[in-house]
């Protein structure tokens, strides 16, 4: 199998940001060298806000009592919590190297997902992740999932994100992944009942395994 999975802690047991780069960090190495299969870590946060490298001084949010992290990923500002299914896909890609149809993939894996469920959904010419289409007028458009990804040695890091069931007010304080003109939306917001993150996991893992051989390189792990 090219692909396996890791839960590292949904709630209660919500993963410390630093922790989880931590993790992240000794995963990619130990991918990148073959030492370990391709590996998707998947988890809740305890409330943080992310801040990719494309990201401006004005961008900052006004609000200071959630921490502000600057990492290595694209990618502007995005909130991570409690109610919101994080996946860290750490995958040796395979050749030849194409990020843009890895990033295209990802975003069909959870289009796939959501309209499982039944939302309507999709990707908007010019934005990543995956969102709600608005009419057009009144509606907005609205981002249900992100994706953030880095790739050195040929293998990934970092993720997408899923709303489930996290408050939206949380994105307010700043501007979610540079975009000022269109808004921020959950699944829960979406059906009308609440959805927990762990009620996704198991369908989220059958729809990335669909991928599993065009996601990432097919290898044994070295001894």
């Amino acid at each position: 199998m090219a692909l396996k999975f890791e839960r590292v802690g949904l709630a209660p047991d919500y993963v410390d940001y630093s922790s989880a780069l931590e993790l992240q960090q000794a995963t990619h190495q130990k991918v990148a060298a073959k030492q370990q299969q391709n590996t998707v870590l998947i988890l809740e946060h305890q409330a943080v806000i992310t801040a990719g490298k494309r990201t401006e001084s004005h961008e900052y949010p006004s609000d200071q009592s959630t921490p502000v992290i600057k990492i290595d990923r694209g990618g502007k500002l995005t909130w991570h919590g409690p109610g919101q299914l994080v996946g860290y896909p750490i995958v040796r890609l395979p050749e030849p190297i194409d990020v843009v149809k890895f990033v295209r993939d990802l975003e069909e894996i959870l289009i796939n997902l959501l309209t499982e469920m039944g939302i309507t959904c999709q990707r908007i010419e010019g934005r990543s992740g995956v969102w709600v289409p608005g009419d057009g007028a009144l509606l907005q458009d609205k981002k249900i999932a992100a994706i953030g990804l880095r790739v050195s040695k040929n293998t990934t890091m970092h993720g997408f994100s899923i709303n489930c069931n996290n408050p939206v007010d949380v994105f307010e304080p700043f501007i979610p992944c540079g975009i000022t003109d269109a808004g921020v939306t959950t699944i829960s917001e979406q059906l009308g009942r609440n959805v927990n993150p762990a009620d996704i996991v198991d369908a989220l893992e059958a729809h990335m395994l669909r991928y599993a051989d065009t996601l990432a390189e097919n290898f044994t792990p070295e001894p």
